[in-house]
């Protein structure tokens, strides 16, 4: 969540989508609509066995002294798996307390149930990632995603803005630290496992990062009476390393979709787990190996849906690039070239979500 220059858009009352629902409006302004090759093709049922994302079971892996054992290396076979197929999964007995995670959700819930002036307090300025509003939007032709955002820098210190942390609901700051720290912590031991499922040494990503860069994003996606002509959230992969969902128990509604094999499918909520994706810095260092995966969310016409979303990412001083571990000149060369994480950050949030459109800056025409 680097600085960014500003754009001259700026996302008013009528495309506050809370706000808009409050009018019961019976067509979607066209701001919303996408075109026909964008809207989603909804459907109620439920995916095939073969057709749902991986559960990995941490609690086979966290465990230091059976690192030997058949649990802890079938547990790493599977998140290898994990990573080489899917590029997406969801982590059990993660070791997240269910108190907390439903602390955090409670208090994102009541910051978007606030009046509008309330929340509007806290803006997203233009070109920018943090605050109230809507991300990724550079100009008003562009369509807007039927979702509200509020988002915060969180490490490293100087990338917090204090003037975009709310002093409602009461407990909102004590709650999203307490709940950082815990994801802060998942994400340094995801990324041991990942090191490891590689063949490499388990603190190779934490000794390379630095002081990672974390950033917490919440969206609120409020019923929509035409979900078939929306997005809740464009197509796009991740800029980060690893990035954590945490899907709301608020509602039902199944709203993530990831793209496999030129289908979208969607992510069924598990109770109390959490959704892990590879982001394109992991791309870039694993030299393709292990993908970022595009996905999006829709919307449904009676429920609403919440989500946060943590990103974890290198220091934006960190080179990035291959790992010379992973590249064979002869058989499997550097399919990236290297450059600042810094550069990359601001690169992703100074453009519109594309699908992997933003991996371009990274990647080696061979």
């Amino acid at each position: 969540m680097s600085p960014a220059p500003s754009f001259p858009i700026k996302v008013g009352h009528i495309d506050d989508v809370q706000e808009l629902g409050k009018t019961k409006p019976s067509y979607i302004p066209e701001r919303f609509v996408r075109n026909m090759t964008e809207r989603p093709t909804l459907s109620t049922t439920p995916p095939s066995c073969d057709l749902k994302i991986p559960v990995i079971d941490l609690s086979k892996l966290f465990n230091e002294n059976n690192n030997s054992s058949q649990d802890f290396l079938s547990e790493l076979s599977n998140l290898t798996l994990a990573c080489q197929e899917w590029g997406f999964f969801q982590v059990i007995n993660h070791g997240v307390e269910v108190s907390l995670l439903e602390s955090m959700e409670r208090m994102a819930m009541e910051f978007f149930m606030m009046p509008l002036e309330e929340k509007q307090k806290y803006p997203m300025a233009p070109g920018t990632v943090q605050g109230y509003g809507q991300a990724f939007v550079f100009s008003e032709e562009q369509k807007l995603d039927w979702c509200n955002m509020f988002a915060l820098g969180l490490e490293p210190q100087y990338s917090r803005n204090p003037k975009l942390w709310p002093t409602k609901p009461a407990a909102f700051s004590e709650t999203v630290e307490a709940y950082s720290r815990e994801i802060r912590k998942l994400c340094k031991k995801l990324l041991k496992y990942i090191a490891t499922s590689l063949g490499l040494g388990g603190d190779v990503f934490e000794e390379m990062f630095g002081v990672a860069v974390q950033a917490v994003r919440m969206n609120y996606y409020p019923p929509c009476p035409r979900p078939d002509l929306v997005l809740g959230l464009s197509p796009h992969s991740d800029g980060s390393a690893i990035t954590v969902l945490q899907q709301g128990k608020c509602s039902n509604s199944v709203g993530l979709q990831i793209l496999k094999d030129n289908a979208w499918i969607p992510v069924q909520p598990i109770p109390n787990a959490l959704v892990i994706n590879i982001g394109d810095t992991i791309e870039v260092l694993t030299n393709g190996r292990y993908k970022s995966v595009e996905h999006r969310a829709v919307t449904d016409k009676e429920k609403d849906r919440l989500s946060i979303v943590t990103f974890y990412a290198p220091s934006y001083e960190i080179e990035v690039g291959p790992m010379p571990e992973l590249v064979d000149e002869s058989n499997n060369p550097s399919k990236y070239r290297r450059y600042n994480h810094g550069d990359y950050s601001r690169h992703y949030v100074t453009n519109k979500l594309q699908g992997k459109k933003t991996l371009e800056f990274a990647k080696i025409n061979n």
